[in-house]
């Protein structure tokens, strides 16, 4: 999802990108969290990964950490 909102959106506001990533990356993120042990740490590697890519998107944050 993330590569989609990369490829269609050249420039994204703060605004524009918190939609994007709510509605698109956000639920896929959520979606059967009870199911999938987000304790262990493999997994909240892969997350924190997802994270760190999503905030090189947007041009005003992209030098912040996430």
């Amino acid at each position: 999802m993330l590569g989609l909102i990369k490829k269609n959106y050249i420039y994204l506001t703060e605004e524009a990108f918190v939609i994007l990533y709510k509605s698109l990356v956000r639920s896929h993120l959520e979606y059967a969290n009870s199911v999938w042990n987000a304790h262990r740490q493999c997994l909240t590697k892969h997350l924190e990964k997802v994270q760190i890519r999503a905030t090189k998107l947007v041009l005003t944050v992209k030098h912040l950490t996430y």
